[in-house]
């Protein structure tokens, strides 16, 4: 059986008929999940708006699927590597709640805070549950994000995480990366350049939000 990669929710019906085989993007993930009525999916962090995206309309399909499906995604936030302002706008465009758990500050996946703000955080499971129970009553076609912040002590370094993106969007640039090979290649240059100090950061988002996830899950079968 062939395999490709990587198959996002465009890919999904020419695997089907292709018979090929692939990991799934968030929101290939999401979409399938939905259709299986799966209510609630955790991931590490999730696609949004790219930072050149005036000029070339990037944006990943992480937002459309959001805005169509009903699941409620747990995120440590949008990759730091993106447009945060856009993707939350974009968002709010699409009549996608956003809330964030324990806080008003918005992450940044491997940061704690984007510098972006929430209007109302979230404290229990249960109360994530009751948004869930909400946006079906009042039948908003899409799903809902919760961002898992990490906790400062297990952020990477800000002041590292700054130079090294800025390091990468040179490098990007220098090499001529377009398009859906820009996040990839933005994202191993971190990792190689932090020691792999990065995927030990992942690693504990993954770990967080299943968690979190799983006590979401559990609230919503109560409500």
């Amino acid at each position: 059986m062939a395999t490709k990669t990587e198959l996002s929710a465009r890919d999904l019906p020419i695997a089907m008929a292709q018979g090929l085989t692939g990991g799934t993007t968030v929101a290939a993930t999401a979409l399938l999940a939905s259709h299986a009525g799966i209510r609630v999916f955790a991931t590490g962090g999730i696609g949004g708006v790219h930072r050149d995206a005036g000029s070339t309309f990037d944006e990943s399909a992480d937002l459309g699927i959001l805005g169509t499906c009903r699941i409620t995604v747990i995120s440590a936030g949008i990759k730091s590597i993106l447009d945060i302002g856009a993707t939350l706008e974009r968002l709010e465009s699409l009549s996608v709640p956003v809330v964030v758990f324990g806080t008003d500050r918005f992450p940044a996946f491997w940061l704690t805070d984007s510098g972006h703000r929430v209007d109302t955080p979230v404290t229990s499971a249960a109360e994530v549950a009751g948004v869930m129970k909400a946006s079906d009553e009042l039948g908003l076609p899409g799903g809902m994000l919760v961002a898992n912040p990490l906790p400062e002590a297990a952020q990477l370094n800000p002041a590292l995480h700054d130079r090294l993106l800025a390091d990468a969007l040179e490098a990007a640039e220098t090499a001529d990366v377009r398009g859906k090979e820009v996040t990839p290649f933005l994202l191993d240059y971190v990792h190689q350049h932090t020691g792999r100090r990065s995927v030990d950061v992942n690693l504990e988002i993954v770990r967080r939000n299943c968690a979190l996830g799983a006590e979401i899950a559990s609230a919503w079968t109560a409500v």
